[in-house]
């Protein structure tokens, strides 16, 4: 493995030579009770005929309340809105960050009017850089961040009927990250792991990412991300690569946000003793993953995502 400028910081996984999601366990909550059971105490439904002759013959079946309206807590109250808020950097320091978790997607490729904006834009984009650049290739990269550490991830896994499965863990706050850059056209892409995640080492990536991709006068990349504090402007862009910023909460617009679930296949319900054994892991992971473009481009190749621009 190669390093950055920055050896504490950034480590390359993957080098251009080489060429379902996470379920969590959740406590169920009582529901509230349904509208059947709420009503008079004899039970009967006031919208059946006949409901008072058959109160007096026989009591009314009661059914449990799994229908509960939404929004309500368990006693009809306000109930707490679910999820964590996003989170934001926390300040300069390199390996100060808040999780702000995996974010789950509706349908994959987002919400149509939302991706049909962004598409557009992308569109424009393409368009503008192949008129700047005539003789050029232009190809749309996403980009995007994963944190790994020794907490444990864990999976529902089948289990033989009457056992409980067992996952082993030892809660550690130790950690690294992992750094996407694919191509959901072509499904080719690029990894990248790092210590902490700021500006400056950002910076870094970005530009051992475009001497690995070949970006500049032949090759334009423009490149989708998300609005992070590191991602955001001013920042050192290397030649050929243009930013394309993505609308506030929308991470099913990603692509890139697509594949952690398989980088995180070989390790979940996993204990690992030190961080540098669950890097290695990750590492061997992320080359095999940029070796197999079929399920690259079929986990991220969103249907209204830009072609590569060929010049004529």
């Amino acid at each position: 493995m190669s390093r950055g400028r920055r050896s504490d910081g950034l480590r390359v996984a993957l080098g251009r030579a080489v060429a379902g999601a996470l379920q969590r366990f959740r406590a169920e909550e009582p529901r509230r009770p349904a509208a059947r059971e709420r009503r008079g105490a004899d039970g009967a439904d006031r919208g059946d005929a006949g409901g008072g002759a058959r109160a007096g013959a026989a009591p009314a079946r009661r059914r449990r309340g799994l229908d509960g309206a939404e929004g309500g807590g368990v006693h009809g109250g306000r109930a707490r809105a679910s999820g964590r808020r996003a989170a934001r950097l926390g300040g300069p320091a390199r390996n100060r960050l808040d999780d702000p978790g995996p974010a789950a997607a509706a349908c994959r490729g987002g919400d149509a009017r939302r991706a049909g904006r962004v598409q557009k834009k992308l569109a424009e984009v393409v368009a503008e850089e192949a008129e700047r650049h005539p003789g050029a290739t232009i190809e749309t990269f996403a980009t995007d961040e994963h944190r790994i550490g020794l907490k444990p991830i864990l999976r529902r896994v089948w289990a033989p009927r009457g056992e409980r499965p067992i996952a082993r863990g030892h809660h550690r706050f130790e950690w690294f990250y992992v750094t996407a850059f694919v191509s959901p056209a072509t499904g080719e892409s690029f990894w990248y792991l790092s210590t902490g995640i700021d500006k400056g080492l950002f910076e870094d990536t970005l530009a051992l990412f475009a001497r690995e991709a070949g970006a500049g006068r032949d090759r334009i990349v423009v490149l989708v991300l998300d609005g992070a504090g590191w991602h955001t402007l001013p920042l050192a862009l290397p030649e050929g690569i243009r930013l394309v910023h993505l609308p506030a909460y929308t991470p099913e617009l990603q692509p890139a946000e697509t594949l952690w679930v398989h980088v995180d296949e070989p390790i979940v319900n996993r204990h690992f003793d030190t961080l540098a054994d669950l890097d290695a892991v990750v590492a061997e992971r992320c080359v095999a993953l940029a070796n197999d473009r079929d399920l690259i481009r079929g986990q991220a190749g969103f249907h209204w995502w830009p072609n590569r621009a060929v010049p004529i």
